[in-house]
């Protein structure tokens, strides 16, 4: 018996009931028919601002853009019930507002109509992620083939050294009119390596080895093998001259390598060594040189009488945009020549959109990143933690690269802004990164309901 106003505990062998977290599929769903709105209506006021009626292919962009966000919503909801609802519409409004900004510039290039091959390009970087999602049942499959990707991964890298250069870097692939940046895809592959890699081999990186100042530096035995894969593949991109992309590996390297062991002094270290890098390469490479030059004086090829160089005209176009910008189809971004679809496309934002519409693209950019990193952070698995942050990082690095160059706060680099930017090759693997983080957020939360076995 028990006193009265007294509780009796439950057995010690009572298992306590999992919480079940709301699954939000309906918010996603929302969020995507709000993004697909905006697309449309950005779209429609190209038309009206150029030619003062509403674009005949406005109806067809918008269902076309729709469908495919139906189709990747159908696939969340049917195989990753329990993702994150923000992902997804995050991916469609990016990649929906680049379309908007390539049709944008078509329209002063007509010999030169990128935003068909875009929307092509987009509908295959989608059926990507669609395949994903339905396929990979579990993230942790991948470690299993490790060696796989990294072997892939370094061909990918190397088969553009057998085709000619285009604009200085060697880093296409042509083929009867047909082009792929094989370096896309291999920054993934070299992502899943690197957390499989590391994961299996954290203890000994943190723990085995000698001492210096903040750093436990790991055996040649266990470091060797993943550092060797980096020289190499940072190596071919060198002598591709892609030294954006060289400069994302390494980060990619320094920050996985700093997350599986947790000593902060591989931050250090990595930035000491890319400043000396970055150095060496910019004094000793003509045609890095030249783009430093370019950065340290954006302004002297108009001093000189030659007119603004790309990276001037784009300063110029950030300055005109002001806080709220000319509107869409009022600027002049296109002056910059061949790159405002791809590389310079983010100077067209801040010209027609301003700082305000500049800000909230970044605050995207950011959101997707958190959302990574809260994905990976929630996961028991080492290799799925590493996994999530690597690929997260991923889009960290090429946004602050590429934002960086087009303000002027470092060299150009000539890669490509995630979704917004012209380029095939990148739009599919930044599908392919969604899905996987989408993949890696619905694992997180079924551990944490107890519907998945850690």
């Amino acid at each position: 018996m028990t006193k009265a106003g007294t509780t009796v505990a439950p057995p010690a062998d009572t298992p306590a009931s999992a919480v079940r977290l709301p699954r939000r599929r309906g918010i996603e769903l929302a969020l995507i028919v709000l993004a697909v709105l905006l697309c449309v209506y950005g779209y429609c006021a190209v038309g009206l601002a150029r030619h003062g009626t509403v674009p005949p292919g406005a109806a067809g962009y918008g269902a076309g853009l729709g469908v495919l966000a139906l189709l990747a919503h159908l696939a969340v909801r049917l195989r990753a019930p329990d993702a994150d609802p923000l992902l997804l519409p995050i991916g469609v409004l990016l990649n929906g507002l680049g379309l908007v900004l390539i049709y944008r510039l078509d329209l002063e290039t007509p010999g030169d109509r990128a935003a068909p091959t875009q929307l092509v390009w987009s509908t295959v970087g989608v059926a990507l992620f669609i395949v994903v999602v339905l396929a990979l049942r579990d993230h942790r499959v991948l470690q299993r083939y490790a060696y796989v990707c990294v072997a892939a991964a370094l061909v990918l890298l190397t088969l553009p050294i057998l085709f000619p250069s285009v604009n200085g870097a060697r880093i296409w692939i042509r083929i009867a009119g047909f082009s792929i940046q094989p370096g896309e895809f291999a920054k993934v592959l070299l992502a899943v390596f690197f957390a499989a890699y590391l994961a299996a081999n954290r203890n000994a990186l943190a723990f085995a080895g000698r001492r210096f100042w903040k750093l436990q530096l790991p055996t040649g035995r266990v470091l060797g093998p993943v550092l060797a894969i980096w020289l190499i593949s940072v190596g071919v991109l060198v002598l591709e001259r892609d030294l954006g992309t060289s400069l994302l590996f390494f980060g990619l390297f320094v920050v996985l390598l700093y997350v599986a062991t947790g000593l902060s002094g591989w931050i250090a270290l990595g930035l000491l060594l890319a400043a000396v890098g970055a150095f060496a390469v910019g004094w000793l490479e003509p045609h890095v040189h030249t783009r430093v030059e370019d950065w340290l004086h954006p302004f002297a090829s108009i001093e000189a009488g030659l007119g603004p160089n790309q990276l001037a005209q784009s300063l110029f176009s950030f300055a005109a945009g002001g806080v709220l910008g000319t509107g869409l189809g009022l600027g002049h971004s296109v002056l910059i020549g061949f790159a405002a679809k791809s590389d310079f496309i983010l100077a067209t934002a801040g010209e027609e959109l301003g700082l305000a519409g500049l800000s909230a693209i970044f605050l995207l950019y950011a959101l997707l990143v958190e959302r990574g990193y809260r994905a990976g952070l929630s996961l028991r698995d080492p290799f799925g933690r590493l996994l999530a942050t690597g690929l997260a990082s991923i889009v960290a690095l090429q946004v602050f690269v590429i934002a960086g160059g087009v303000g002027g706060l470092i060299p150009l680099t000539g890669m490509a802004m995630p979704f917004l930017a012209q380029g095939g090759s990148s739009v599919v693997t930044n599908w392919a990164i969604v899905a996987l983080l989408i993949r890696v957020s619905d694992s997180a939360r079924r551990q944490y309901d107890g519907t998945e076995a850690p």
